[in-house]
């Protein structure tokens, strides 16, 4: 397992962490209850070939992501693996929530500290109520970490690049987790905000590799240039190999669910292997027909700007995007709220068909055909997402 020391320490991370947000469960369907036995082997494995950092949250499975995480790791000495869970600021109303959390959490987990603690899920909405001195957020956690409850603080974000910079200089923080793909380098800006951390001394840790899986299934014409290039890898170990020439990942999480995922991903990280400059030109062409194939080829000219209802056309044809990428109903479910909180100018059930739009658009998109599948698309999403 490659292990990389934790800024300049003798702190040995492995690269590859756990995710525990996609755990097994008993009937196979997300959101039911885990499967103990089955996730307790995962975690076994994982942990007997050097994974030593393990992520979870308040909030995943409902709740029991964190018992279940503390339980599994009881039996292997504490000092030995690192746990990861974070502040969910939605579920702070006032400041007697963030003690109370934040000691529910300790207790769930069975310990006395948390190697890394993370403000979890900053976003441009609620940048305010991590920042807010009034609701006392960041201050409550640096107590924490004095107390030495907390050993290292750090926060995940979704922001805006600007937003990013923003939060960056709040704090003196440890650690930041981002989505980064090789996917999401250009097309979500991933490479500016790793160039932020990377600015800011702040150690990368990765959540998305695999865009929630979308990476792994691409679409045929893709798969068939990685396989000619590498017949024998996984998908999924392009989107490991991809971040492996990023000097400032820190650790890359995988949210593994089947004991083939764990395994093949522990292969993956067994030693340092970065894709080669012919690998890498394989990879771009697999990108650009995934791109092709999966994407609306809006360029933002605004020349659909003539909308009688006043929608903000380009602005949701990125959401489409977005929802169509990938596979996983949280991250569909973030985009679907990030674009209806501008209000009902962003929504497409305010579509009427009228066509001005598509006679409009020099790139000939059919945009009410797109906003119908995209209803269709967020009334699959499982309503504890939207």
């Amino acid at each position: 397992m490659i292990c990389k020391p934790y800024k300049g320490t003798d702190k040995q991370l492995s690269q590859l962490g756990f995710g525990c947000m996609r755990l097994p469960t008993t009937t196979g369907n997300p959101g039911d209850p885990i499967d103990y036995e089955k996730a307790g082997a995962l975690i076994d494995y994982a942990y007997e070939h050097g994974v030593n950092y393990f992520d979870t949250a308040y909030v995943y499975h409902n709740g029991d992501s964190e018992r279940f995480i503390g339980q599994a790791l009881a039996k292997y000495p504490r000092d030995t693996w690192n746990l990861v869970t974070k502040m969910p600021i939605q579920a702070v109303k006032t400041k007697e929530d963030l003690p109370r959390i934040f000691n529910e959490q300790l207790e769930k987990c069975g310990v006395e500290y948390f190697d890394f603690y993370l403000c979890h899920g900053v976003m441009d909405l609620n940048f305010a109520d991590f920042a807010s001195k009034e609701l006392g957020c960041i201050a409550f956690l640096d107590q924490m970490k004095k107390e030495g409850k907390i050993r290292k603080l750090g926060f995940s974000s979704h922001c805006s690049p600007e937003k990013l910079s923003e939060f960056c200089d709040l704090y003196d923080w440890d650690i930041a987790q981002i989505q980064l793909n090789y996917f999401d380098w250009d097309y979500q800006n991933a490479r500016r905000q790793y160039e932020i951390l990377t600015e800011h001394g702040i150690p990368v840790v990765v959540m998305e590799p695999c865009r929630g899986g979308r990476l792994v299934t691409l679409c045929d014409e893709s798969l068939a240039f990685l396989k000619a290039a590498a017949p024998d890898r996984s998908s999924a170990s392009w989107c490991f190999r991809w971040l492996q020439g990023l000097p400032n990942v820190q650790v890359v999480l995988s949210g593994m669910t089947e004991m083939d995922q764990v395994v093949d991903n522990v292969a993956s990280f067994e030693t340092p292997q970065p894709l080669s400059e012919e690998e890498t030109a394989a990879l771009n062409k697999a990108i650009d027909a995934f791109r092709s194939k999966f994407t609306v080829p809006c360029t933002g000219c605004r020349y659909c700007s003539g909308c009688p209802k006043g929608l903000e056309i380009p602005a949701i044809l990125s959401a489409y995007n977005d929802v169509c990428l990938t596979d996983n109903a949280f991250m569909q479910g973030s985009s679907v709220r990030k674009l209806l909180a501008g209000g009902s100018e962003y929504d497409p059930a305010e579509c009427v068909g009228c066509g001005a739009c598509y006679s409009a658009c020099p790139q000939g998109i059919d945009t009410p055909a797109i906003m119908q599948k995209f209803l269709e698309i967020i009334d699959k999403i499982p309503a504890q997402f939207k």
